[in-house]
């Protein structure tokens, strides 16, 4: 099928992003936005937009009716969903279908497979890739819960099957804590997810978070596009990313994508997607989680591939073929910073109106923001208000353009955690590629 009218079911910074794509592929673009958007940059550059409701996400962003209503209004054959809101909303692919809507993405079946992350691991266990030791599917009460940590031995971790974003988590050292940190997963997950039920696994000390960019076609094919250390986190937040991950080494890099690409096939999988490991000290790794849709950190992906990766779900849901793998290349190194508004030492939210705003430029240095100067940043959503790249023959390049381009970024009038991210690059650890995703919790 060819789409020639796309609705963005986003915001902010990712919004941007698609629209600028879908116009240089020759496509129309329709914005939509709420009330408290209403001035929003991306709105500029679209070729409509639609005001679908007020303020918060649920009558606006996370409203179906409305998202639905705004492309059939504005005779959108397609609809681009990006990340967080509806983007991996089974309900909502549905509909979309229903109304003989394109939705940009995998189908309802690979969504269902993999949104319980309890059971995405007994599939994934069907597909040969290694898991983590932990519950067969979700648990029933505490006793179930302290029973198999005993076998598989302390320390473990609950998780939120339907959780994200480090939301009901909880690292249980001893078997005295157990009940306690259950509760407290179990209370998180029904407030943030609808859905209080949790599953256990082995806890892996220390580890690196690295992850596979995927991409499956409707003709059977899958390919890798590199993959991605995500391992600088705060509270189970990504604040840096980078590509490659250094901590591979040749044999278990080639393993990974091995493995990624062969779950893609087995899943049938159509559209982008990623697989999220944790890799130990003895460089083993294990299956976490798969998002089914496109991550925020995928620009670091582009950067070394040169594949623009939004353009390539587009041809992808019009049915066309993906490139032969050896055709992808690999070169170079890229860095991510998350530029969010909020105090760079407290990570407390800073809304209010920007009043400097100065990008920084040069070669290879790309700043995916929606910001502007005058632009008021609401406190209505999440915190991110762009996302700073970086590209360098190696990663020492990489960091000192980072550190370079950091410097130019001037945002004034609210709190940025830029000087976090400049005194990262200064910081030995994160230079000689000693860190893992427990690292700023000890500071």
């Amino acid at each position: 099928m060819s789409i020639e009218k796309i609705l963005v079911a986003n915001r902010g910074e990712i919004a941007l992003r698609a629209i600028r794509t879908i116009k240089e592929m020759g496509k129309i673009a329709v914005a939509v936005y709420s009330k408290a958007d209403k001035d929003a940059l991306y709105l500029q550059y679209a070729d409509a937009s639609i005001c679908i409701g007020e303020a918060k996400s649920a009558d606006s962003y996370l409203s179906i009716p409305a998202i639905i209503s705004a492309a059939e209004i504005s005779g959108c054959d397609a609809i681009f969903p990006g990340y967080g809101f509806l983007s991996e909303n089974q309900s909502f692919v549905e509909i979309c279908g229903h109304h003989n809507i394109k939705f940009i993405g995998p189908s309802v079946d690979a969504m269902v497979l993999m949104s319980d992350k309890s059971k995405a691991k007994e599939v994934m266990k069907k597909a040969g890739v290694p898991v983590i030791e932990g519950s067969e599917g979700a648990l029933e009460n505490v006793a179930e819960a302290k029973v198999l940590a005993k076998k598989i031995g302390y320390p473990v971790i609950v998780k939120a099957s339907a959780g994200g974003g480090g939301r009901g988590m909880r690292v249980v050292e001893r078997e005295e804590d157990m009940e306690v940190s259950f509760l407290a997963a179990e209370s998180e997950s029904a407030t943030a997810f609808g859905d209080g039920t949790l599953y256990l696994e082995k806890f892996i000390k220390d580890p690196r978070h690295i992850e596979v960019q995927v991409i499956g076609d409707a003709h059977g094919n899958a390919i890798h596009i590199g993959e991605r250390d995500c391992s600088l986190q705060r509270r189970h937040q990504k604040l840096i990313e980078e590509s490659p991950a250094v901590a591979l080494d040749e044999k278990t890099r080639a393993n990974l994508h091995a493995v990624a690409v062969k779950a893609t096939k087995y899943l049938g999988y159509e559209n982008a997607g990623t697989f999220e490991f944790l890799l130990d000290a003895d460089k083993n790794f294990y299956f976490m989680e798969m998002n089914t849709r496109l991550q925020v950190e995928h620009c670091v992906s582009e950067m070394v591939s040169g594949i623009d990766i939004i353009e390539l779900m587009i041809r992808v849901a019009e049915g066309e073929k993906l490139p032969e793998q050896s055709e992808i290349q690999f070169n170079g190194h890229s860095i991510e910073c998350r530029i969010t508004a909020e105090d760079p030492v407290k990570f407390i939210p800073s809304p209010g109106k920007v009043t400097k705003y100065i990008a920084p430029g040069g070669r290879n240095v790309r700043m995916d923001s929606h910001l502007y100067q005058g632009y008021i940043v609401p406190s209505t959503y999440d915190s991110m208000i762009g996302k700073l790249i970086v590209w360098g023959e190696d990663r020492t390049k990489a960091i000192a353009k980072m550190k370079n381009s950091l410097s130019e970024l001037q945002i004034e009038g609210i709190k940025t955690v830029t000087d976090f991210h400049l005194k990262m690059m200064d910081n030995v650890d994160f230079i000689e590629n000693n860190f893992d995703t427990n690292y700023l919790s000890k500071y």
